[in-house]
């Protein structure tokens, strides 16, 4: 009995008073908390009404209705549709493109380039060992804005006039001051493009792709079921017919409906016609932010070799494997837990870095939408949050999709 009544007096709480919201600490955590909360909610209040009223002071408001306006300037590398006489909205949709095609492509050969400097890093020959160290070590100090000066100045400096080609004909691929000049896909039973207002993309183009993503998937599907086949019997089917016929054939197949051709440069007059155009800039922010960033994916990837025990490698090599499917098959799988969460940080400094683009003259976001937009039409304010809008979304989804990956990489803990 009195145990029972010893329990009930413990188990008893105190009646609640308005001092217990800083002297219980219960309760002191939500009341500094939402305190915090509120200043921080005065504190925009105050920012924005302090906005509005300097913008009246001045004369403006706050309106995005300048995007459906005139740009009235041009653009010299544009993947879309796009002239002056079009709108700054669709001059910011051709900036944006530029800058997601110049990420894309610095991300893939950034991450070439450091994944084969970060292996021979650890190379057991000295040259080669040491000439990898010096890459990472000059390029992880120097500005990536230096990197991308100097490319885009050997660029123009050292390659050939486009007249230098005069009575070459057609070519492959023509490398000159003015930019490098390859083949262009053509399509000579086209199917037209789909007009969805904002742009008109190739549905020939799109057909291709959505028939090689179903390729992937098939090939995807095969491999799997060779897997629970293997499980089960002991033995893998003879599978690489199969795949190569799966991912080859109906590619091919519907580029000769389709009447699939390349378009080559050749000149005429004083440039060349025909073909894609890779602008200087284009070149100089592409090579110079690979090469930079590269040098940082080397590190990450060393490091995350190295965090593989030496065990593994010893094994690998007991059941008959050389040193570079061990590398492959064995060491790289397990590194990527280790460097794919630095490596997404590399990923959004190359996307945030395109900005730099201004400084060779490649039309970004920064420099159509932050540039040139804000300087005609006033709307400095507006132009800045839209862009900042613009690469937060970027950035959350790059952190998204490698997060995503990450997830399936990982060790699995049960």
């Amino acid at each position: 009995m009195s145990i029972l009544t010893l329990t009930s007096k413990k188990e008893a709480q105190p009646a609640f008073s308005l001092d217990m919201l800083l002297h219980d600490k219960r309760y002191r955590g939500y009341t500094i908390q939402i305190i915090a909360l509120m200043c921080l909610m005065l504190a925009a209040a105050w920012l924005l009404d302090n906005t509005v009223r300097n913008l009246a002071a001045l004369g403006k408001d706050f309106s995005f209705s300048f995007l459906w306006t005139a740009a009235g300037y041009d653009i010299n590398q544009h993947p879309i549709a796009y002239d002056s006489q079009m709108t700054h909205g669709r001059a910011a949709l051709v900036g944006l493109l530029n800058t997601v095609i110049l990420a894309v492509l610095a991300c893939v050969t950034a991450t070439v380039i450091g994944v084969v400097a970060g292996v021979l890093r650890l190379s057991n020959n000295w040259i080669v060992a040491r000439l990898m160290g010096g890459y990472i070590e000059l390029f992880r100090n120097v500005p990536a804005l230096l990197c991308i000066l100097v490319i885009g100045a050997v660029m123009a400096q050292s390659m050939p006039i486009p007249s230098g080609y005069r009575g070459a004909g057609e070519m492959a691929i023509a490398v000159t001051n003015r930019g490098i000049y390859v083949p262009q896909p053509l399509f000579a039973n086209d199917l037209g493009v789909l007009d969805l207002g904002i742009v008109q993309p190739s549905i020939s183009v799109l057909a291709v792709i959505t028939l090689m993503f179903l390729s992937l998937w098939l090939d995807r599907r095969l491999r799997h079921q060779a897997d629970t086949v293997q499980s089960r019997t002991g033995k893998r089917p003879m599978l690489w017919w199969k795949r190569l016929a799966v991912l080859v054939l109906p590619t091919l197949a519907l580029l000769y409906v389709l009447g699939f051709h390349l378009g080559y440069p050749e000149l005429r007059g004083f440039n060349f016609q025909g073909g894609l155009q890779l602008g200087n800039a284009l070149i100089s922010m592409w090579i110079g932010l690979s090469v930079y960033t590269g040098a940082f994916i080397a590190e990450i990837v060393r490091s995350g070799i190295q965090s593989i025990a030496r065990g593994q490698t010893e094994a690998a090599h007991a059941l008959g494997l050389h040193s570079g499917r061990t590398m492959r098959l064995v060491i790289l799988p397990q590194a990527l837990r280790v460097i794919v969460p630095p490596l997404t940080s590399q990923y959004l400094d190359i996307t945030k870095h395109t900005s730099l683009g201004l400084a060779v003259g490649y039309m970004d976001l920064r420099s159509t939408l932050g540039g040139i937009t804000i300087n005609q039409t006033g709307r400095e304010l507006e132009g800045i949050l839209l862009m900042m809008a613009i690469y937060l979304g970027m950035s959350l989804l790059i952190s998204g999709l490698m997060n995503l990956y990450n997830n399936r990489v990982k060790l699995q803990v049960r």
